[in-house]
């Protein structure tokens, strides 16, 4: 097994609380855009707790990269959304006032504090190497359609 938790593994998942669900309308961008958002962050401004500033940026997006911009892992995992011609939020935890402790944070609700941390549809799919992985299985595009499928039909809903 590999020592990354993944999704697949059915530990360490990350699932965010019914009651943030319905912010998915408000995620940037859409599916076809194939480019990261990597305007300014609010990360680090607000008064709440880091894990909760986490889990609202997760709830938003259907799909978040918590990267370093030095990190070759981190753009290989930037790429690999890219090529699909899907749209994700990265959050260079290098360029956040308190980066650190986000990254902290990270640790705690995912296991690790390697970047890149990787979020589909609100769950916590691993690291480069494991969204690599469910890439070449063809499992990640289901994974990000399911998220844009939902998004679409809450849109419809309003």
């Amino acid at each position: 097994m590999s020592r990354h938790r993944s999704a697949w593994s059915g530990t360490q998942l990350v699932r965010i609380a019914g009651s943030l669900a319905g912010r998915f309308g408000r995620a940037a961008g859409t599916a076809a855009s194939g480019m990261g958002n990597n305007a300014p962050s609010s990360l680090g401004k607000s008064t709440s707790s880091p894990v909760n500033q986490i889990q609202e940026t997760i709830s938003d997006n259907c799909v978040v990269i918590f990267s370093k911009t030095s990190c070759s892992y981190c753009t290989m995992a930037k790429n690999i959304f890219r090529d699909m011609n899907v749209n994700y939020k990265a959050v260079e935890l290098d360029k956040l006032e308190y980066g650190s402790q986000f990254q902290d944070a990270l640790h705690k609700m995912t296991g690790a504090r390697t970047v890149p941390r990787i979020f589909v549809n609100g769950t916590f799919i691993g690291g480069a190497t494991d969204t690599h992985r469910l890439h070449k299985e063809g499992k990640l595009l289901p994974l990000v359609r399911q998220c844009y499928l939902k998004k679409n039909k809450r849109n419809e809903v309003q």
